[in-house]
């Protein structure tokens, strides 16, 4: 699913096309605030959205075999809330 298709889902629940663009982009716009405060987001019934930080460490270039310093760095990570993984499974069974 794009932005785009995302805009349209919620224009179809009644709201103009252009309300609903500004919707989504607030959520967003809110979200992304929120990571960059270092905050997790937590959607009850979908997941939580956590900021982790990764140490630097040693690593390896696969093609010439040699020893690199991989920096540190934060990464996002998504963990489904037992509501989403129940909805999930039982839509593929």
């Amino acid at each position: 699913m794009t932005k785009n298709d995302l805009v349209n889902a919620v224009a179809a629940h009644g709201l103009s096309k252009r309300q609903s663009a500004s919707v989504v982009e607030s959520v967003f716009d809110i979200i992304f605030r929120c990571f960059e405060q270092g905050e997790d987001v937590k959607i009850v019934g979908f997941g939580h959205f956590r900021i982790r930080k990764k140490a630097s460490r040693r690593g390896r270039n696969p093609q010439t075999g040699e020893s690199i310093e991989i920096t540190a760095r934060k990464v996002l990570t998504f963990k489904p809330s037992k509501g989403l993984k129940q909805r999930i499974n039982t839509q593929t069974a």
